[in-house]
């Protein structure tokens, strides 16, 4: 009686565990998403209104896309050191859009990388005397 429990929680252990293994497609295209939502991949966002045939828009840069709502659309596009738009683009039954990588990405199986941003976890501060200010141009007092 042991011995069955024993070879049926061994079963469903080995189960659970084959069933979280991947494929090298699936992480490879979770590590591109992730590139893509960090901004790190230039992507064109090109919207078709296939009933007259046309382009309507069309985003370059580096776009971070939300496809989680119905029949809308969000885009977040990365436009300066630290600045950043947010668009929703609505969507019809006679108008589509296709979302492009222009270029290829650097991500492998194996791609682990772990980004600390010190600045969210240990606010720093910088006090200059006059004089001392770094060369950005803006002088604090």
């Amino acid at each position: 009686m042991k011995q069955r429990k024993w070879i049926l929680l061994t079963m469903v252990l080995l189960t659970m565990l084959l069933s979280a293994c991947s494929s090298a497609a699936d992480t490879v295209s979770h590590n591109i998403s992730k590139d893509s939502d960090e901004f790190r991949v230039i992507r064109r966002v090109v919207f078709y209104n296939s009933l007259t045939d046309t382009y309507i828009m069309e985003m370059v840069g580096n776009i971070s896309v939300d496809l989680d709502r119905d029949n809308v659309i969000e885009v977040i596009a990365k436009v300066g050191p630290d600045k950043y738009q947010k668009h929703y683009l609505g969507l019809s039954d006679n108008v589509t859009y296709t979302v492009e990588q222009l270029r290829t990405s650097d991500v492998s199986e194996y791609d682990y990388k772990m980004i600390f941003k010190p600045e969210k976890i240990i606010p720093i501060d910088f006090e200059y005397k006059k004089g001392e200010e770094p060369m950005t141009g803006v002088v604090t007092e």
